[in-house]
């Protein structure tokens, strides 16, 4: 399991030894097939489309670093300095790389029964939330087709940076016919513009249409 918390960064300066990247790729597949498995059996209802969008924001970078965050994995990793010194272990990127390592670690110790047990005990609530979010696992397309159906322009979106590169914050409007429709702040880009989508999603849908 030691390997699993090895980040390239921390190889690299002690003599290039081995590091996670094999298990996230393993860890990666193998999330993938157990969620993929578990939405198509649980919802058979459900169009293929709208499956594939549980299965997207449920194996997202944002979701899985989540993940690590409730498991506390970050103290865990072992980063290079640099690393160390841009607060790595709390960066998106590097956590989400990190529990799937763990995911293919688990699995290679135990088979699909042990990671499969795992992944649904770390993850089930957070397929279900997904599963009864709707519009809301993708509030820029939602917009975006929202808008289409009332007769508006298509969303445009503004986004302004702050902050010192290793802690940026991103302030992200969005514009509807010109007019700004929605606001949100992220330390990513595509996190504010969510944000910003689901504001003027949410107006626009309670407001009456055309």
């Amino acid at each position: 399991m030691d390997l699993a918390f090895t980040h390239r960064s921390w190889a690299y300066e002690n003599g290039r030894v081995a590091t996670n990247e094999r298990l996230e790729f393993l860890g990666d597949a193998v999330v993938g097939a157990i969620i993929t498995e578990h939405i198509y059996l649980t919802y058979p209802d459900r169009p293929e489309g709208q499956l594939a969008k549980v299965r997207a924001a449920v194996v997202s970078g944002q979701t899985l670093a989540q993940v690590a965050r409730n498991l506390e994995i970050g103290p865990s990793i072992k980063l290079g300095r640099g690393e160390i010194a841009t607060h790595g272990d709390a960066k998106d990127s590097i956590l989400a790389d990190a529990m799937e390592a763990v995911i293919g670690a688990v699995h290679l110790s135990g088979g699909f029964a042990t990671s499969a047990n795992f992944v649904h005990r770390v993850m089930d609530s957070i397929i279900a939330d997904a599963a009864e979010r709707g519009a809301g696992l993708d509030w820029k397309s939602s917009l975006q087709e929202l808008a289409a159906a009332r007769g508006l322009g298509a969303p445009e979106y503004v986004c302004l940076t702050s902050g010192p590169d290793h802690q940026r914050t991103f302030l992200a409007e969005v514009l509807i016919d010109a007019e700004v429709a929605g606001a949100g702040q992220g330390s990513s880009r595509r996190g504010a513009e969510q944000k910003a989508a689901e504001e003027a999603y949410l107006a626009l849908n309670q407001s009456p249409g055309e």
